[in-house]
């Protein structure tokens, strides 16, 4: 029995999303989310999963949101990244059944300046699910791990208890990602304050497990978002091994992996890391950075042969005035930007190679 004999193509939620994260575990595999600014990037990561016959997670940020609705609408009061979201939802609806993969739609790090964000896309989600008896989105990340531990639970378990009527998925900070992504700064963070104590983790798990079973917990073990030279980012992928263990014994579960943990920042790590926290019940790793190198890469490399094609509408400068060739099919976005969506494409299929998320179907 394969992963489509147990949910459907398309975008899934609720109980879908934790079939997807139970069969990804007891097959180990995981599933890269793919941060997304556009319908393009959405495409080439929908084309990317299809091909490799593969699930997929599409996400976007605050400013990537923000983005998708486009940057001549300000952003007060979240206004921009709130209708980019849902925009960008809508897209992803419309398209992801017709690439015959399982979809979740993910929403990812909202810190707690931007909750009115996560508020708006929770009314959508609401609204949504009163019409069509599920939400918009399949999960949302509420990401309060820079604030007081006790203070993040609280307000985390505030929140899953409106998700959790729709089953709407939640995903949860412990421990700081370090770097800066999107505005969420930790650069200056403790090293300390990289490496989750599993009593930690089963704070939260005592929090939100009486509520519903739909959360995913990113425990830090040393990430940090970005891409740094080998030896400046020192990984512990067995603190989450520790973690799982933790809760399985005090909880008194029988389950050999209870939590469902997600890996951030793992741009630049190897192939060995990811393997391992993938082994330890990791269900979904962040893929932005990577993947946004790769799309310049192909419009760039791009531009740069055919640079004496896109300085005029008409004519090679190497040719002087003798050539009076029209270059619409240079300077044609679908043809640049396409060369973008093909070089993102073997990125995604890359994560998914690594994760081990190949023929998964």
């Amino acid at each position: 029995m394969g992963l489509l004999d147990i949910v459907p193509a398309g975008v899934i939620t609720g109980d879908n999303v934790k079939k997807l994260f139970d069969y990804a575990q007891e097959h180990h595999f995981a599933i890269p989310a793919i941060n997304c600014t556009s319908s393009s990037t959405v495409n080439a990561a929908l084309e990317a999963a299809r091909d490799q016959k593969t699930p997929l997670i599409i996400q976007f940020s605050n400013g990537g949101a923000a983005f998708y609705a486009g940057k001549g609408i300000s952003n007060k009061d979240q206004q921009a990244s709130i209708l980019g979201s849902i925009a960008g939802a809508y897209h992803v609806r419309s398209v992801a059944k017709h690439y015959g993969i399982p979809v979740v739609l993910h929403s990812d790090h909202c810190a707690k300046e931007l909750l009115p964000w996560l508020d708006g896309m929770l009314s959508a989600d609401e609204a949504y699910f009163k019409d069509h008896g599920e939400p918009l989105f399949s999960s949302h990340m509420i990401d309060l791990s820079a604030d007081p531990k006790e203070e993040n639970i609280r307000i985390t378990k505030q929140y899953f208890e409106r998700c959790a009527p729709m089953k709407l998925w939640l995903e949860m900070e412990i421990g700081i990602t370090g770097g800066e992504e999107d505005g969420v700064n930790n650069e200056s963070a403790d090293k300390d304050a990289l490496y989750t104590p599993s009593e930690d983790v089963f704070e939260v798990y005592q929090a939100l497990s009486p509520i519903a079973p739909y959360f995913s917990i990113a425990a830090a073990f040393g990430n940090v978002h970005g891409v740094y030279k080998p030896g400046n980012v020192v990984l512990r992928p067995e603190l989450l091994e520790q973690h799982q263990q933790y809760v399985r014994k005090h909880a008194d579960l029988d389950k050999k992996h209870p939590l469902y943990l997600v890996f951030h920042g793992g741009s630049g790590s190897t192939e060995e890391e990811i393997k391992t926290a993938v082994s330890y019940g990791v269900v979904k790793m962040n893929v932005d950075t990577d993947t946004q190198y790769a799309y310049l890469a192909g419009v760039r490399d791009f531009v740069l042969e055919n640079k004496n094609r896109l300085m005029s509408q008409v004519g090679d400068l190497s040719k002087g005035d003798d050539d009076d060739t029209p270059n619409k099919k240079f300077y044609d976005p679908r043809n640049w930007i396409r060369h973008g969506e093909k070089t993102m494409y073997k990125r995604v299929q890359q994560a998914n190679t690594d994760l081990g998320n190949v023929n998964t179907l």
